[in-house]
This record gives structure tokens, sequence and C-alpha cells, in this order.
């Protein structure tokens, strides 16, 4: 038996479902909202909507919290980064569009938005669930399209200006618009290409035979001009740059069988391929789109963040009133209200009691995070329990999504080693293939002329390195991607392959491996916050674990400004706090009397790291002139992920280590918490350099993880440099790869797909030089026309992108199986 489903949206109905009158006829659908949908889309007199959808419909939104959203976009500072003024005083926007399922979608929100006044033209794309949206801004606004969207059961985020002008937006019509065309023409040059094929048997007249070749030219002519066009232009920026590209041959081929063709036609006599360069140019346009496509969807991040940063934020005012505006007129300082199942909207700090948030996007982590009064929350993520308040503290590209954003482009834009290699390889094979072609013309016009031709045409197509030239960027392309989503994100694209073939690990301990908790050591009376405050005032602003604990610690007491600040790295921090002179760090140097040796000003004394121990004892001291005023030390536990991390690198060959600035038993017990045999404590960090020079001596490949200003110089310094994203700049500014979240779980597993990705990079190389060996001998002897020539190059590229796509598939598997592995060791200590 058939469960009963909502007739709009196809999810179940409630006990006493609502129903909507449509065409006169009643359907029960699941709420208010599927309800409020089909009727006001039989209103528009779009029923047929119903008839024609191959899916049911996406669930409708609350219309009442629609409607206020599209209300805050009738302000001018908030529309003004979504609306494009165009010429003419006509204005655009590009919509995001959830809950496209068919072209019956496609169908309703055209017809839906073009009956509003003041439309002149939509235009969806549904794969892309973008919608570009032109009106006059003197008879409609933003505003009310949002709201007739709604109204129809879809919910739209306006994206910004710059989406409009998107390159691959741009590129992907581009290419189909070409590969349109070209289809078109090889369908018709094949079809007038058969009619004399077909008449050589039968006797077709000499007229007709004419005819035909005339309409084959008439067709190919656009093909070879306007479709061709991209491989010209590649193969004239190669030879300008005294490169061989692999469009060399490419261009070489289609202008050698259009102008031969071009001229036996003029002749009247001999044999004319208009069919084969037709059908040569579509099938090199099907490869290429279909890298496009590949290539594209590494850059599904971008869609997903733009869903993920949250279009809206309930500001509070001093006086308890809501004002709900665009998240991007928040600034640093506003407080945030943000309701139970809603987005984050900037980064900021909890102000409110404990919640739960989900980070997935952010840090690949599926639990739910649990976070405190005066934790960081995380601009995207979702709240799932409220409401809560926060305190805004950093807006737009400052937040932890705009440098996911940036990372991800920063990766995409560089060319890795690998890839130049991959490069240079194509270009030799280039000039190969051109030599063997001119052998085998040569070969040819003294054997049989009239076959020369043609078995000339077949070496340049067959024999194309356009899958040679696709191994790398396909592997990398994919790779990058699957990572990205998984909260690695690579900055420097030679990581990838420096990751897989490490075979030593430097760990940091503190801040890396494990987290800190302050215990303030008993201070009588009311010295005890005032001497908090005063190391909080120093401390604050410091990404090390211990100042931020400090300032925690304080939350609520009030803090000085600090001048003159100065800091000795792996010592401490001094400034002048209140007329004082303070100094906040090691024992020994805090109660030092010299307070200027060995002192450094700085501009980032702001970011300074404040020294956890000295000598025998782990205290951070706060002195002035060399008195002690108090001692703070920190309870340590390990961060989570950091067993599973070491226990998975181990087991994937690498050997670990521990290299820290604390105290020996602190080392010692991280270490033996986590398995780890090989440790240095109280390393300065020349300390940590030299032991990292003197792996990397050995033959060693390094691979260096840490967070701390302490840790840039063997970051820096390391084969492949991993830092935390909740680390210093200075320390993510030194890594290769950044793990968001302090998501150390995710190491192995990355180190795991990198494998996998050179394991599938070499795959695709073979497999690219053993099809041209194979078939180039077999187009040399003349067994293989110009068109299967075609189709064979196509599928060898399209073997190529389809391979790189396995890579982060298997993976999965693999380290779900490694994490289920590590966790009962764990059970089992």
């Amino acid at each position: 038996m058939t469960r009963p489903a909502c007739w709009h949206c196809g999810q179940a109905l409630p006990a006493d479902p609502p129903r909507a009158i449509v065409g006169s006829v009643a359907h029960e659908v699941c709420c208010q909202g599927c309800k409020a949908a089909a009727e006001w889309i039989d209103q528009l007199g779009l029923s047929d909507y119903y008839r024609l959808r191959s899916a049911p419909a996406a669930s409708a939104p609350d219309l009442q919290a629609a409607a206020r959203s599209a209300s805050a976009w009738t302000r001018p500072e908030l529309s003004r980064h979504v609306v494009r003024p165009l010429s003419g005083g006509q204005s655009e926007v590009l919509l995001l569009v959830d809950g496209i399922r068919c072209a019956a979608c496609v169908w309703l929100i055209e017809r839906a938005l073009s009956a509003l006044p003041g439309v002149v033209s939509v235009q969806v794309n549904a794969a892309a669930r973008r919608a570009r949206v032109v009106w006059e801004p003197q008879r409609t606004d933003l505003a009310a399209i949002l709201d007739a969207l709604a109204k129809t059961g879809y919910q739209a985020l306006p994206l910004d200006a710059k989406a409009l002008d998107d390159a691959r937006q741009r590129e992907a019509r581009d290419a189909l618009k070409r590969l349109l065309v070209a289809g078109f023409g090889a369908m018709q040059a094949m079809m007038y290409a058969s009619a004399i094929y077909f008449g050589a048997v039968s006797d077709i007249d000499a007229p007709t035979r004419a005819a035909m070749r005339w309409l084959g030219l008439l067709v190919a002519t656009p093909v070879v001009l306007y479709s061709a066009r991209p491989f010209f232009a590649g193969a004239w920026r190669s030879l300008r740059a005294r490169t061989l590209g692999m469009d060399v041959p490419v261009a070489i081929a289609i202008a050698l069988i259009y102008g031969a063709s071009l001229v036996e036609a003029l002749r009247g006599q001999g044999e004319v391929y208009f069919d084969s360069v037709s059908m040569f140019v579509f099938f090199l346009l099907v490869g290429r789109f279909l890298e496009m496509r590949a290539r594209h969807r590494a850059g599904d991040l971008v869609d997903a963040l733009a869903r993920t940063t949250p279009a809206y934020a309930e500001r509070l005012h001093a006086d308890g009133r809501i004002e709900r505006i665009g998240a991007l007129e928040l600034v640093v300082g506003d407080r945030v209200q943000i309701a139970e199942g809603e987005r984050v909207p900037a980064d900021g700090v909890l102000e409110s009691g404990s919640c739960r948030v989900d980070e997935a996007l952010l840090s690949g982590e599926s639990a739910p995070v649990r976070k405190d009064r005066g934790d960081a929350l995380v601009g995207g993520s979702v709240l799932l329990d409220g409401p809560a308040t926060m305190r805004v503290t950093r807006v737009g590209a400052d937040t932890a999504l705009a440098g996911i954003a940036a990372l991800v482009a920063r990766a995409h834009s560089e060319r890795p080693r690998l890839a130049r290699e991959g490069e240079r390889a194509a270009a030799g094979f280039v000039a190969r293939v051109l030599t063997l072609a001119a052998l085998c013309a040569l070969g040819w016009s003294f054997v049989d002329p009239s076959r020369a031709l043609g078995a000339t045409l077949a070496v340049l197509v067959v024999s194309c390195p356009c899958a040679f030239a696709l191994a790398v960027p396909a592997a990398l392309t994919r790779a990058l991607s699957v990572l990205a989503a998984r909260g690695v994100f690579v900055v420097h694209p030679d990581a990838i392959e420096g990751l897989a073939r490490a075979t030593h690990a430097v760990f940091d301990k503190t801040g890396t491996l494990t987290s800190a908790e302050l215990a303030l050591e008993p201070v009588p009376g009311a010295e005890r916050e005032t001497t908090l405050a005063l190391a909080a005032a120093l401390a604050r602003g410091s990404t090390h674990p211990a100042a931020q604990a400090l300032v925690g610690a304080a939350e609520g007491l009030p803090l000085h400004p600090v001048q003159d600040v100065r800091t000795v790295r792996g010592q401490g921090v001094e400034g002048l706090v209140d007329g004082r002179r303070l100094r906040l760090g090691q024992r020994a140097w805090a109660l030092a009397g010299d307070a200027a040796a060995t002192l450094s000003s700085t501009a980032a004394a702001r970011t300074a790291a404040v020294a956890v121990a000295a000598a025998d004892d782990d205290a951070v001291i706060l002195a002035e002139e060399g008195r002690e005023l108090a001692a703070f030390r920190l309870r340590e536990h390990l961060r989570p992920g950091a067993r599973e991390a070491v226990v998975g690198l181990r087991e994937s060959g690498v050997e670990v280590e521990l290299v820290s600035g604390d105290a020996q038993a602190k080392v010692d017990a991280a270490a033996q918490a986590l398995g780890i045999e090989r440790r240095h404590a109280r390393a300065s960090p020349a300390d940590k350099l030299q032991r990292l020079q003197q792996l990397r001596a050995d033959g060693a490949r390094v691979l260096a993880v840490g967070d701390g200003i302490n840790d840039a110089p063997v970051l820096a310094g390391a084969d492949v440099a991993i830092a935390l994203a909740s680390g210093s700049e200075l320390a993510r500014a030194s890594g290769d790869i950044v793990l968001e979240g302090a998501h150390l779980a995710a190491l192995p597993q990355a180190r795991l797909l990198a494998q996998r990705t050179l394991a599938v990079l070499r795959q695709n190389q073979r497999w690219a030089l053993v099809y041209n060996l194979s078939v180039v001998p077999l187009g040399a002897l003349g067994f293989v026309p110009p068109w299967l020539a075609a189709i064979g190059m196509s599928t060898s590229s399209l073997v190529v992108i389809l391979n790189a796509l396995r890579i982060g598939r298997e993976g999965a598997e693999s380290a779900a199986a490694s994490t289920t592995a590590v966790q009962w060791q764990q059970e089992a200590a």
C-alpha cells in the first residue's frame, strides 16, 4: 500500500492534512506553505506545472520568514552588493535558487517571474541552480522578485554582483555554443558525405555529387572557423611562446583536412573530408567540454560557501530592539541574535549560554560541536540549539569562510610541479608526432600518393596528446576538490606530492596535539582578579593557547590598554599596562632584571607567543621589575583527533616525532599518551629548525605540523608544512596545507588520498602513452580514417577524466575503516 504523500512536494502527510484547491480540485498537502505555493501557482494560470514536472517540488518555505527576508533587500545599502545596473535604466541580479528539480521547475520559475510587472527577462540554469533576472527598477524591485519566488515554492539567495561576470559561466556558455554548432555541422556533413559515398555505388550524377560537395563545404565552414577557433588560438599562443602545445597538431590537422577538401571541391574531383573535419572538431569539443565540467566541479565549493554565507542577520540594539539587516551591513562589535536552525552571520564570540553548532562544511566534522559562553562562533555554521546571542569580531573578507574561499582560489590558480612536468612532456611528444606525420607523408608519397593525405591526417589526429596533457591536471584538480570538502585546504598544489611521499612527521605539542585549560595558583584577596586582568591585557590578541586561556579566564574583567608592547620569541611579552612595566612568560625571563636584553620591537607584537614553561616549572609568570606578581599554570589534554592522526600516519609508514619548547615532563606525558617514541623537549625555534635540517640531511622527506609563531621557521623549512587554521597568521602563511577547525584526524586520510592521486596520475599517463603507441602505427599504415581517429582521441581523453573522478570515492571507504581501527585500538588501550 502506497503511503499518502503531499501533492506538491511529495513529503509524508500529517494526520489532518490541509487541502490546496488547484483547478477546482482539492489536493492534500503537508503544510500551509505547500498549500499557499500550489494555490499561488494556480492563480498565475501555471497549473500545467504539475502535469509537466518529472519530480516533486521542494518543500515550500515559510512565507512569513521569506517575506521578512525579501523586505530586507529594499535597503539600498544591502541591494547595491547584488544588483548591477544596466544600460537603459534596467537592473539585473543573479540568484542561487534552491528547489529546482526538473525542466518543469525552470518553466514555472520563468513564467512566474515574467508575470511580474517590469520584469524584462528571466534565464534559469537548472544544472547550476541559478537564475538571471533583468527588470525595470521603476516598476518592481528585488524584494518583489524574491517574494514571488517564495510564493511559488522556491528559496532564492542573491549572489554578489561580481558573480554575474563569473568566468566559469562565460566559459561554459561559450563552449556549449561551439559544441552545438560543431554537432549540427557534423551531422549535416555526414549526411551529405553519405550521399556521395552511396552515390559512388549507384552512379549518382555529377551535378548532384558537386552539390553534395558544396553543401558539405557550407556546413563545415562555420565548424572550422567558429567551433575550432579555440584550437587555432591555442596553437598560435604556443607557437608565439616557442613551445609545442597539444593544440598545435590539432590545428594543423584541421587546417590540412579543410584546406585539402576545399581545393578538391573547387577542382570538382578527388576526395573531400568535410565530414571528417566536422566530426573531428565535434569529438574534440566533446572531450574539452567534459574536461571543463570536471574542472568546474572542483569549484563547486564556492557555491557551497555562497549557500553557507547567510544573507541576513538580527542585530540587537542597546534598547533591546531587534533589527533585521543584511549580513553585509554588520560591523565589528555588533551584537547579533541567532535563532535555532539559522546560520551564524559572521565570526564572533558567544555571549549567551552553551549551545551546539554544526560546522560540517568548515571542518569536515559531522558531529555537532558544543560551544560555551566566550567560545568563538564561525560564520556559516548552523546553530542547532537556540536562540543564542553573539558579539561580532570579524566581518567580510576577514571571516573564516572568506579565508577558505581565498585558499581554494589560490590553490586552483597555481600550477604545481607535476603539471609543469606534464606540459613539458606533452610538448616533447608533440614534436615527435609532427616528425612522425612528416615521415608518414613522405613515405606514402612514394608508395601511394593518393593515400598520403588520409594517413598523415590520421597520424596527426590519433596521436594528439590531449589525454597525456590532461593526465596531471585532471587528477590534481579532483584531489584539491575532495580535500577541500573534507576541511583540508591545499594552499600550494605541490604539497599533494610532498604529502604522499613524506617519510617523517614533526609535530609541535602545545596548541597542535594538545589544548590547554587555565588553572590559577591561589592569590589572596582581590589581587587575584587584579593580576589576572593585568596578564590578560598583555596576552590579548595572541593566538597562543596560553594567551587565549588567560584572556578567556579574564572575561568580564576590565582590561587596561597596553603600550610599548615588545616580544621575545620563545620567552614572553613585555609592555606598559596602566603605567606599570610588566612581563609575562617564562619564569627565568620574566624575573630577569635587564628588561631591554634580547627584546625586539615588532609591529606584529599582538600576535606574539606567550611561553608556557621554563626549567622545571610549567607556570606562566607575571612579573613587575623582577618581582613575581602571579603564576598561571596550564592543564593540558589531547586535542580531539590527535591520536587518530599519529596512529594513522604511523600505519602509513611515516615516522612521527614530537618537538616542543615545553618542559620535559609535559612533553613525555603527551608523547606517552600518543604513543610517540621520539620526543624533544625545551626546544627553541632554532632547535626545531636544526632538528628538521638533520632529518632532511639524512634523506628524509619531512612533514611539519604546527600552529604558533615559534613554529613558523620549521613550517617554512619543511618539505610539506601543515598549519592549523586556529593558529597564528604567521603559521598559516608558512603552511602549504591548512587544516580547518584543527581537524587532525583528517591528516592521515589526506595522505592516503594524496597517494591515491599520484597513483591515478601515473595510471593516466601510462594509459595515454600505451594508447598512442598502439594506434599510431595503425594510422600510419592507413587503417584508421580521420573521423575514426577523432573518436579514438576523444575517447582516450574521456577515460583520463573518468579515472580522475575516482579519486576520493575509494579513499572514503578506506579512511572510514582506518578511523574505526584507531577507535578500537583506543578502546582496547
